[in-house]
């Protein structure tokens, strides 16, 4: 599989790469014809800061207290606080960067020594990618569960443009850089119903091959 992989600049900043594998994928809740390589910029330190940097220019004039991590992105998260500490209207602030806990059930929670930094809050999420937007609106409704408000949406590569209340996913890469990009509910998915067998199985942290 690893044979098929390309990678693609972004056209805001040549330095941040992804990668893309064509083929048969399964999420949690979908199925796509294409598995988003976002490891290097997730775990790379110089291409997480240059990330950050072209995520974090939108906000210049957004007010912004907390930074919240879903998906692996804490390293480009605190990149993100450093760069909008460092100016606009939030320069001088001191910007927290938390991550969501998951519980047995599959919910999203704060503890309590965390709930603060949400609570009455301008947030901004970040989150690694988004096909479907369901990731997205979980973390939202957990954001007004916990009285959280929410400023910004941005991601590495977003499938969709705006989230179910309408505001706008700010991301590196987006449909125009894979326009070919598909994402199928597994009951109407073509690839199936053409006896094409599951590359792998994809989540947040990569693949598990079949």
């Amino acid at each position: 599989m690893e044979n098929r992989e390309k990678f693609i600049e972004s056209g805001k900043n040549s330095r941040v790469q992804i990668g893309i594998i064509p083929g048969h994928f399964a999420t949690n809740h979908s199925h796509v014809n294409y598995y988003v390589d976002i490891t290097s910029v997730k775990t790379g330190c110089k291409m997480a800061k240059e990330a950050a940097i072209e995520l974090g220019s939108a906000y210049n004039d957004t007010a912004i207290d907390t930074v919240i991590c879903m998906e692996g992105t804490e390293i480009v998260g605190a990149f993100l606080a450093e760069y909008l500490s460092q100016g606009g209207i939030n320069r001088g602030q001191d910007i927290n960067v938390v991550t969501p806990e998951l519980n047995a059930v599959n919910q999203m929670i704060f503890r309590d020594n965390t709930q603060g930094k949400i609570w009455g809050k301008k947030v901004l999420l970040l989150i690694a990618s988004a096909s479907t937007g369901k990731s997205i609106q979980r973390a939202v409704d957990c954001l007004q569960y916990y009285s959280g408000e929410l400023v910004g949406i941005s991601a590495i590569f977003s499938a969709i443009g705006f989230n179910n209340d309408g505001m706008k996913i700010n991301a590196l890469f987006g449909p125009t850089d894979l326009p070919d990009y598909q994402n199928y509910s597994p009951a109407d998915c073509p690839l199936c119903k053409g006896s094409r067998k599951v590359d792998a199985l994809i989540n947040s942290f990569g693949y598990s091959k079949l």
